[in-house]
């Protein structure tokens, strides 16, 4: 095992004392679960891989699953005790844990007799139908996580009814019918992140954060953003960061204030869309404008310090390298992007459907999320790369003009509009704690809300549905401009826990800032900006190569 650990990280050594009691915690452990087998007492694991029958009642194959969760678990010893930084010891741990979810024995049909079984039930018919699965995803170029078959964009997800009402080679503008007789003047703007489709917020009826805005009073528009393609032949692929802020999010902004006649609007970004948002608003600042009321953000990064996972992909050469391949032009494939998301979580992502898909010839079910999560999108080149080498790796929008873009600088402590921040507790791609520093960043009365869950599941949570909860501060939740900010641990130990989703608490700050009910009406758009086809809209349609 220590020579692993010197192939993979060379200096990654591990003192004599501490390996040698890592080995006979193994050898002993190993020794009494040989001695269970043979008196018949081995229990099954409590790992889910194990929980079919098939492997408790065949000794053989239940030690061979003891086995493995017992080298697995000696691995991340040797990891807790190498002697090396903790960026390395990250690296290491997320190395050892792709091993050793790939070696599994559920991945493999000798050594898993839940697809043995199956196999013998269907006279082979599952290993057949796995084979033709498996060779339908090599054609797609990916892994089918869902039954794709079951949904359509603009049928039975991305349904909210609407119009585009503006459009360009970035983006289309989306404005949603009102669904109440009476509307809040100003409006609310939704940045979702470009990295991915946009409807992950308007899924169906019944878990559509989109609509429940709308059926909250707000007046809602949406920014779509474009699908870019090898073959498309403008000059998308040289698309940079800049270019996103100024002809996407503020191009998107006066537009709503064209329409909607008001001066100032609410805004919302969602992950990379909040990151993108809030550095468009820093640029309208520093011009002399602030065209935002209020500012929402969600599992979004500012501060790019505690970036989770993802930091282990982030060093100097993979910067020098996506410059070197991206910085010109060109496009950041979306099933690069979705391999490395998938691998973050391979367990859940990736395995488990080797062994359903695959070694047991199972049609994985249909769920919308998932078939969200299939439809990804390319980024330019140019953009990607900035927004890698510039957050990810320098942290530059942390540091007030460290950002300098059209010759404007990036200052987000200049935004002192309200602001409501949220975070997951178990998100793995914005830690809650880095979304939580941007409290340190923003200067205006700061709302700073922790769901449950996970990046998008916390997110995604209608309170119809009854599930999760969240946690505020109940006596004073908005901090005060000019506030010391506590400690992120500190402030949830003040917190109260509340049951459900924090969907109602947002609604009712939201219209707080919204400023007056009047009378709906359903003419879309404007003489300026008439609709130009019926929501979702062209963009959100195009699948990536």
């Amino acid at each position: 095992m220590n020579e692993f650990f010197n192939t993979t990280f060379p200096g990654a050594v591990i003192p004599a004392e501490a390996l040698a009691a890592i080995r006979d915690r193994y050898l002993k452990a190993w020794s009494e679960l040989q001695t269970q087998a043979q008196e018949g007492t081995l229990e099954p694991p409590q790992d889910r891989r194990f929980r079919d029958s098939s492997w408790a009642s065949n000794p053989a194959f239940l030690t061979i699953a003891h086995g493995y969760l017992l080298g697995a678990q000696a691995l991340e010893e040797m990891v807790d005790a190498a002697q090396v930084d903790e960026s390395t010891r990250e690296r290491l741990r997320f190395n050892v844990m792709q091993w050793t979810e790939a070696i599994s024995p559920t991945n493999f049909l000798l050594t898993n007799p839940q697809a043995q079984q199956e196999a013998i039930d269907t006279q082979g018919q599952s290993i057949a139908k796995g084979l033709q699965q498996l060779f339908s995803d090599m054609q797609k170029g990916r892994m089918s996580q869902t039954d794709e078959s079951a949904f359509s964009v603009g049928e039975n997800v991305a349904i909210t009814p609407g119009q585009v009402v503006y459009e360009n080679p970035l983006m289309q503008l989306i404005q949603y019918a009102p669904q109440t007789e009476h509307v809040y003047a100003r409006p609310l703007l939704i940045v979702p992140p470009c990295i991915n489709k946009y409807y992950i917020l308007d899924l169906q009826e019944n878990n559509s954060f989109v609509r429940y805005a709308v059926e909250q009073g707000f007046t809602v528009f949406l920014v779509s953003w474009r699908n870019p393609l090898p073959q498309d032949t403008d000059n998308i692929q040289q698309a940079s960061w800049g270019d996103y802020l100024q002809h996407g999010v503020l191009t998107a902004i006066d537009v709503v204030r064209e329409i909607s006649g008001q001066e100032q609007i609410n805004t919302l970004g969602f992950c990379v869309g909040g990151t993108m948002l809030a550095s468009a608003l820093a640029i309208a600042k520093a011009s002399g404008h602030q065209p935002a009321h209020s500012l929402t953000l969600l599992t979004s990064l500012l501060d790019f310090t505690q970036a989770g996972v993802l930091d282990v992909f982030v060093d100097d050469k993979h910067a020098q390298l996506r410059d070197m391949q991206l910085g010109s032009g060109g496009l950041m494939s979306a099933r690069e992007l979705a391999t490395t998301f998938s691998f973050l979580r391979p367990g859940e992502l990736v395995w488990n459907y080797v062994s359903s898909n695959y070694l047991m010839g199972k049609t994985p079910p249909a769920f919308d999320l998932l078939y969200w999560n299939s439809d990804g999108t390319n980024l330019p080149g140019p953009f990607f790369a900035w927004y890698f080498r510039n957050t990810y790796l320098e942290n530059k929008l942390a540091q007030p003009g460290g950002v300098v873009v059209d010759g404007l600088p990036v200052d987000l402590t200049t935004l002192d509009m309200p602001a409501y921040i949220y975070a997951s507790q178990q998100d793995h791609i914005v830690p809650w704690k880095g979304a939580y520093d941007s409290m340190r960043l923003l200067t205006g009365p700061r709302r700073f809300v922790l769901g449950a869950s996970g990046h998008i599941a916390g997110v995604i949570n209608h309170p119809s549905r009854q599930r999760r909860c969240y946690w505020q501060h109940a006596d004073v939740p908005d901090l005060a401009p000019g506030s010391p900010v506590p400690e992120a641990q500190q402030w949830f130990a003040n917190t109260t826990e509340y049951a459900g989703s924090w969907w109602p608490d947002w609604a009712a700050w939201l219209a707080s800032y919204s400023g007056q009910e009047i009378l709906s009406s359903d003419q879309l758009g404007s003489e300026t900006f008439p609709p130009i086809e019926a929501a979702p809209g062209r963009y959100v349609r195009v699948r990536a190569v």
